[in-house]
């Protein structure tokens, strides 16, 4: 891990921050700015405000990688409460319907987690950051419109129950649960309500893992403005991507647009790095080739 004293030219790296509640991933963004003394800074998978956890923000030229970061399976903790219905399926909207749950047994709650286990449709929140006709749905929804918007393909690895929690006519229930990109925690919440016909709304959500990237490597926003730290650019690619490594010759034609063959035994993005240790480009397999994702001049 790097740590930048402030007076220091800004570094390429990334920040794995633990957000708090009640700040916006923007929020978080404008902070880190300051703090590494750059304008080139970005995040990778947004975080609602109620939400707390990892967010990675990137830092100079590891911005280029932010849109691959944000593609990979996430990991939550996260709180569902049977029995109220909200207009953003989460805590911080209008509640539009209350249910008596309190006759939903603890094996039925079982049973509706495991229907939304694994490869499953599902319909985004109405209030989510998706575009419709390029404007953002949850734009569209407080301006007055109603949205349908159409269900997607999502993968829900684990849907874990850890606690059933009954409270006179509500339940609650703490939940970890590990998933592909695109899927809504809300979203997962609202449907088993609705399968058990009582409604539901999340109520607290914790982003624990953004693919490499667990909750043991975040840090707080205090902890951040009292020493900066960060994951170093070659650092952060080895880890989500794993790493080739090529002599001098090959390395300056990456850094110039050539191509390399396809190694043994790779199947996905991987870091290419030159004899020196430095991080050259991204790459994937097409073909019998590698072609570039980012390069790293």
């Amino acid at each position: 891990m790097g740590h930048r004293p402030r007076d220091r030219t800004a570094p390429d790296g990334l920040v794995v921050v633990d957000k708090p509640a009640g700040m916006t991933s923007h929020d978080v963004v404008a902070r880190v700015r300051k703090l590494a003394g750059s304008r080139k800074v970005g995040h990778a998978g947004t975080l609602d405000p109620m939400a707390t956890g990892v967010l990675l923000v990137g830092i100079e030229r590891a911005t280029r990688l932010l849109g691959h970061l944000a593609l990979t399976d996430k990991t939550y903790d996260a709180t569902i409460r049977l029995g109220i219905s909200t207009i953003t399926d989460d805590a911080e909207g209008e509640v539009i319907a209350s249910t008596d749950a309190s006759a939903v047994s603890d094996d039925a709650i079982r049973a509706g987690v495991r229907i939304l286990t694994g490869d499953i449709l599902q319909r985004p929140s109405s209030v989510s950051a998706l575009k419709v006709d390029g404007v953002r749905a949850h734009v569209r929804v407080r301006a007055g419109e109603e949205l349908d918007l159409p269900e997607r393909p999502t993968r829900v690895s684990l849907f874990e129950v850890h606690d059933i929690r009954r409270e006179g006519l509500l339940i609650d229930i703490d939940v970890t649960v590990e998933c592909s990109t695109g899927t809504y925690i809300r979203a997962l919440a609202r449907d088993l309500g609705s399968a058990l016909g009582v409604g539901g709304h999340l109520t607290s959500l914790r982003r624990t893992r953004v693919g490499a990237f667990g909750i043991e490597l975040a840090h707080p926003l205090a902890e951040l403005e009292q020493s900066f730290a960060f994951e170093p650019l070659g650092k952060v690619v080895a880890a989500a991507f794993g790493r080739i490594e090529v002599d001098e010759i090959t390395a300056d034609s990456v850094l110039h647009g050539g191509q390399i063959p396809v190694p043994a035994n790779c199947f996905g993005a991987v870091g290419i790095y030159g004899p020196d240790g430095a991080v050259l480009s991204l790459a994937e397999p097409r073909g019998e080739i590698m072609a570039a994702l980012v390069v790293f001049s």
